[in-house]
């Protein structure tokens, strides 16, 4: 029973790796990301791949990636892949998102999401319709689009918002189950913390949920573009997991 409650513990973590999405999240005036004003002065973070661990109680359990490339003109892909295991249980995850980059505004396109391992397989396929303003799910489900991200789009997007100075920002966004959700990020404060990377400076953000069962904390580093280093969670004052960034390449 304490392995199964331990993997549903997991899953969170893995999900929470998405905001960032350590990177999905909204507070304090900042506008949906279709319906944004241009901020074009704040620059995505350059093309990269970084690679984490994933630790639970200062034990390595497990290792995740996150990346960014540009496809094409204005077209970005962004990249997660989880792996951790337990004893003879495992979870692996992928997310991929397309999106497009225009004058300061993040406009995702497609979405898709897949988990295997112990337990059930799942998986999404999300595609946003921008002319008809719809979130079209699996093909057979239609939603209104106001504005939502994706699940993980967040994740680059807190960089920006970091990289601008401000403290406190929220989301809109998709969940992977293809639920309509929204989190807020608040800023903590700058400290130096030690990963498998090496010691770097980093700005701690909280991510605000509707419940107060789970605590979110994300760091990120101004000196790697902002990009997440960090992610650690808890519940009910537990630690469920940790994840730390292991190696960081500009491509």
């Amino acid at each position: 029973m304490q392995a199964i409650k331990w993997v549903k513990g997991l899953g969170t973590l893995t999900r929470t790796m998405k905001l960032v999405g350590f990177i999905a999240l909204i507070a304090g005036g900042y506008s949906p990301p279709a319906l944004a004003q241009s901020e074009s002065e704040v620059s995505l973070p350059p093309p990269f791949i970084a690679k984490y661990d994933a630790l639970r109680h200062d034990k390595k359990i497990g290792t995740a990636s996150l990346s960014l490339s540009l496809v094409a003109s204005s077209t970005y892909k962004l990249d997660y892949q989880s792996k951790v295991s337990r004893f003879f249980l495992s979870d692996k995850r992928y997310e991929t998102s397309f999106f497009n980059y225009n004058a300061g505004i993040i406009t995702p396109t497609k979405y898709e999401f897949a988990r295997k391992g112990t337990g059930p397989n799942k998986s999404l396929k999300v595609v946003f319709d921008k002319k008809k303003q719809e979130i079209k799910i699996n093909k057979s489900e239609t939603l209104k689009w106001e504005g939502e991200y994706d699940n993980q789009l967040f994740r680059i997007d807190i960089s920006r918002q970091l990289a601008s100075g401000k403290n406190q920002f929220d989301y809109k966004f998709l969940n992977y189950r293809g639920e309509k959700r929204s989190y807020s990020i608040e800023v903590v404060k700058t400290e130096t913390v030690d990963l498998p990377f090496g010691q770097l400076e980093a700005i701690k953000v909280k991510v605000n949920r509707d419940s107060n069962k789970r605590q979110t904390y994300a760091w990120f580093a101004p000196s790697l573009d902002f990009v997440l280093v960090r992610l650690q969670q808890f519940k009910e004052g537990e630690e469920q997991g940790d994840i730390q960034l292991s190696s960081y390449t500009k491509q």
